[in-house]
Formats: C-alpha cells, sequence, structure tokens
C-alpha cells in the first residue's frame, strides 16, 4: 500500500535571475504545490531538495490559488521548504520517483547540473519514476542513461512548448527553447495548444506541458507508484 512507497523527491530550481533581465524568478509555486496535494492525499511521502539546498527563489507565486494558499500557510511545508535538501548530497536509492517542478529559473540550473543528471540516471535505471512539469523538464535536457544515451531519446513527453514561450515573451531570454532542444536530444515532443493540461506517460517518463498540466502529472504519478505497491 501507500505507506511502503519510498518518497517521491520534488526537485525544484535554485536559479534566482530570469538571464539578463534583472527580473526575479524561481521555482513555479503552482508545479509544485499541486503535485504535493495529490501525493499527501494519496499517503505517498516526499521530500524536497534543490541544486543548492536551502529556502529556494519562488516565481509566480499565486495565493489566490487555494492549494497555494494553503500549503504557504503549512508550518511543515514552509520548514521543508526552507531547508530543502542538496540534491548533491541526497541517495537516489530512497526514493521512488523524482518529480521536477518548473518555473523559469530551471533553464539555467537543471540542465547542466551532475547532480540532477545523476538522480535522474540512478532513479531511471533502478525501476522508478522520472517525471517533470512545465520548464521542468529543462532537467532531461542532458540526462543519460548508462550506455551514453539520451533518456528522452525515442521517448513521448511534453514540455513547455516554443509557442508558449514567445506568448510569454521570454524566447530570448531563455538560454535555449525548451521544447526545440528536447526534440534534438531525439525526445517525441507532444505538444497541446497553449495552456492547456497536457499529461504524457511514455512508461517510467511523466511529462506535463505547463502549469496547468502540474495535478495531472501527479496523478499519473501516483498511479504508477500505487499499482506497483
Amino acid at each position: 500500500m501507500a505507506n511502503r512507497i519510498k518518497p517521491v523527491l520534488c526537485v525544484v530550481t535554485s536559479h534566482p535571475i530570469r538571464g539578463d533581465t534583472g527580473e526575479p524568478t524561481g521555482f513555479a509555486m503552482v508545479e509544485l504545490t499541486h503535485p504535493l496535494d495529490v501525493f499527501g492525499k494519496a499517503g505517498i511521502p516526499v521530500e524536497i531538495a534543490s541544486v543548492r539546498g536551502g529556502h529556494p527563489p519562488i516565481d509566480f507565486f499565486d495565493l489566490s490559488d487555494p492549494v497555494n494558499d494553503r500549503f504557504w500557510h503549512d508550518a511543515p511545508f514552509r520548514e521543508a521548504l526552507a531547508h530543502s535538501l542538496v540534491l548533491s548530497e541526497v541517495d537516489p536509492a530512497r526514493y521512488s520517483a523524482v518529480f521536477f517542478a518548473g518555473g523559469h529559473g530551471t533553464m539555467w540550473d537543471f540542465a547542466d547540473s551532475a547532480a540532477v543528471q545523476r538522480v535522474i540516471r540512478a532513479i531511471y535505471e533502478a525501476g522508478g519514476i522520472v517525471s517533470a512539469v512545465c520548464h521542468g523538464p529543462a532537467a532531461l535536457v542532458n540526462a543519460t542513461l548508462a550506455d551514453g544515451r539520451h533518456l528522452v531519446a525515442g521517448k513521448r513527453l511534453a514540455a513547455f512548448t516554443d509557442d508558449e514561450e514567445a506568448e510569454v515573451k521570454y524566447t530570448h531570454v531563455v538560454p535555449y527553447l525548451l521544447a526545440s532542444t528536447l526534440k534534438q536530444r531525439g525526445a517525441l515532443h507532444q505538444p497541446a495548444p497553449n495552456w492547456t493540461a497536457n499529461v504524457v506517460v511514455d512508461g517510467r517518463l511523466i511529462t506535463g506541458q505547463n502549469p496547468a498540466s502540474a495535478h495531472g502529472v501527479g496523478e499519473a504519478i501516483v498511479e504508477q507508484l500505487t499499482a506497483k505497491s
């Protein structure tokens, strides 16, 4: 049952500034809280990590969202967030899945993080789930398996689209276009119309396109984990 399921490791960015704009960024709060809500209702434990540890920077801080508001006023969540684990120090064997939340900050620290790549490879090759939403799939850009192949090669996935990036006017701010880059790595990108919920499951790779997809990604993770338990 759920209480026998190892924790889900939820990873957020540590990057606070959007390129050369000087604008603050970080992780999108809704993309963390909505999956956490799903995990909590299923009785699945979670731990929060970030690239550098400590309190990660927050983007899209919207307390009009009732799930955000409830988590923000929840002392254990605030404590876990303030003391997020340093990703390079975690033992991947402790987790059933890894989930990468989005937010523009991920575009500057996920793809080239050795810790991100290590955790993805270890969890995936141990039979665990690798998952991400919105800009979170930046974690997958340089993730490779033991044989050197990109994890995403030949796999269906969703990610923040180039059209969505253009709509928010950050095409020339981000260091690369996420969907295009994943396709260059061999991913079979499955876009939906801008801002609509879109969750793609390809075996143990679970991805979502945008903030509206965060809840569904959480549900897909829970479905797989509870089916195994």
